[in-house]
């Protein structure tokens, strides 16, 4: 006889995992969608062979040890929930099972354990990444000597660090003001492309936006909340909730996985004093194609090079917040750009918050899997709305080489308003 599942184990804020369960009909229409199972053909590396793992791990029928192989194999990209009919909230159900699997002790080897560590604790901190780039960026001619996970970060480190330049706190809109906004600036893109933020920043303010720029921000903690540190995530949106002001229309985010990290605050905070405070804070967070698309762009008259671009879907913006069209229908504002379709839109590529530094081997076949499908896209570029995308996609390209530029959207827009 099976136990009942421990009520301390249902999630981050006591979602009831027999509901998430039970709704999962295992009618197998998640398998054509997961990276993982396309690429290892197990039932175990499906979401519904995940499902029952960690049901049957909280039950205390599973060593938590025996499940998490599978579930770390998992990059949480939810393409399955978008192709689920149930509506399983599969992406709910990882991020609790891995937080309770942190604060258990469960989380793999050593190594495993301190290459989590050191991402987040490095990731989340631009200074200090910043500086590990640079470090990294010496070690390159190295790299054919060191373990292969290590040689893989250098690998999608750039040849040279881009200059990084302060925003300023107040950026005033460009004539009438038709909206006042706040910018998360992002960790790991304001170190590797600070042009996208400043970028971000002219278009808002071209489109009549005051943008503010408060000191004192840092991570999201999407980044500790993927890997299962909840604790961690906390801490750092507790930071954010602190500083960020509440009297604007919006918080812009530029990456998908922050945009995403922040919607889950109600289940990271859920049950906690200040979940109605995060609560409100994540819903006034929009990504910034959402907010241009509602605000209504003002059309760009430049043209911008190469004029044939293809848009790549990040799963945190099409999956997780559901924003497919709404990029689109900026970019198809640009004079004469001709907006190519891609092939296997719902996949993955790879990058996933920490999985391309943790999973090296799947990330890199779905890194060139991607790279193969823009590359017979007959596109001159491409553009996505996710640093991580743009990191990965940008490496496999070079990897096959390819040295087609890849772009995000607000630096195709900002283009095409000075061209």
């Amino acid at each position: 006889m099976r136990h009942q599942i421990p009520v301390e184990h249902l999630g981050i804020q006591g979602v009831a995992m027999a509901t998430t369960v039970e709704n999962c009909t295992h009618c197998g229409l998640c398998l054509p969608a997961c990276p993982t199972y396309q690429l290892l053909g197990q039932e175990m590396d499906s979401p519904r062979g995940r499902i029952m793992l960690m049901k049957t791990a909280l039950e205390g029928s599973l060593p938590l040890a025996e499940a998490l192989p599978f579930i770390d194999r998992c990059l949480g990209c939810l393409s399955c929930h978008t192709s689920c009919p149930s509506d399983t909230h599969y992406g709910e159900l990882l991020l609790s099972f891995r937080a309770h699997a942190e604060e258990s002790g469960a989380r793999g080897k050593l190594p495993d354990l301190l290459v989590r560590r050191l991402a987040v604790e490095t990731m989340s901190h631009p200074a200090r990444f910043r500086i590990a780039a640079l470090v990294g960026i010496l070690l390159r001619p190295l790299r054919g000597l060191l373990p292969s996970r290590l040689a893989a970060m250098l690998e999608m480190l750039p040849s040279k660090l881009p200059a990084a330049p302060r925003l300023p706190e107040i950026v005033p809109a460009e004539g009438e003001r038709r909206a006042r906004v706040t910018l998360l600036t992002g960790c790991v893109q304001s170190v590797l492309a600070p042009g996208i933020n400043r970028a971000a920043v002219r278009v808002l303010a071209r489109n009549g936006v005051e943008v503010v720029i408060p000191r004192g921000q840092g991570c999201c903690g999407a980044l500790a909340l993927h890997v299962g540190d909840a604790g961690r995530a906390r801490a750092m949106a507790r930071r954010n909730m602190r500083v960020f002001p509440t009297d604007v229309d919006a918080l812009i985010t530029t990456a998908a996985g922050c945009g995403s990290g922040i919607r889950e605050y109600g289940l990271l905070f859920g049950g906690k004093p200040d979940g109605f405070a995060a609560g409100e804070f994540a819903a006034r967070v929009q990504d910034i194609h959402v907010f241009l698309d509602e605000l209504g762009l003002l059309a760009p008259r430049g043209q911008v090079h190469p004029k044939r671009l293809a848009y790549h879907d990040a799963c945190h913006l099409q999956h997780a917040q559901g924003i497919t069209e709404a990029p689109r229908r900026l970019l198809q504002q640009v004079p004469e750009l001709e907006l190519v379709q891609l092939d296997e839109v719902e996949m993955c590529c790879g990058s996933a918050g920490t999985f391309n530094i943790e999973q090296t081997e799947i990330a890199g076949r779905l890194g060139a899997r991607k790279a193969a499908v823009v590359l017979r896209s007959g596109a001159a570029g491409l553009v996505s709305g996710n640093i991580g995308c743009i990191t990965q996609i940008g490496t496999h390209l070079r990897s096959a080489g390819n040295v087609m530029p890849v772009f995000h959207t607000m630096e195709v827009l900002d283009s095409a308003y000075d061209g």
